[in-house]
């Protein structure tokens, strides 16, 4: 298992966010990006979350809402990685994977274009 302190992995996620293209993130309305060492059920298995309403789904989505949250886990990421460069791929990918349930795309589509 590779280790991280929870600084260095947020600055790792930071890092990430920005090499995702423009026309990925500049739709991101009322969202937040929030680092935890693990999901509230203690588990590895779980290395990312995303916590609000899809676009699809914002009809009944009005102004003052609390912010949506895409939230990603440390520990779990850590477990699942060898190595610096497995572990930004991995974030990478999971960063991707609930960006795009934010833009209404759910796990069985994510599978079929390989981003699950």
């Amino acid at each position: 298992m590779l280790e991280m302190d929870a600084s260095a992995f947020e600055a790792l996620v930071v890092d990430e966010l920005d090499r995702l293209p423009d026309d990925m993130v500049d739709g991101l309305d009322n969202v937040i990006f929030v680092v935890q060492d693990r999901p509230d059920d203690g588990s590895l298995d779980l290395l990312g979350l995303y916590d609000g309403w899809a676009l699809t789904e914002r009809d009944r989505y009005g102004s003052g809402e609390l912010p949506d949250r895409i939230i990603l886990y440390r520990e779990p990421h850590l477990a699942v990685c060898d190595s610096i460069g497995d572990l930004r791929d991995e974030v990478h990918t999971t960063l991707v994977h609930e960006i795009a349930h934010f833009y209404g795309i759910d796990d069985e589509r994510l599978h079929e274009l390989g981003w699950a």
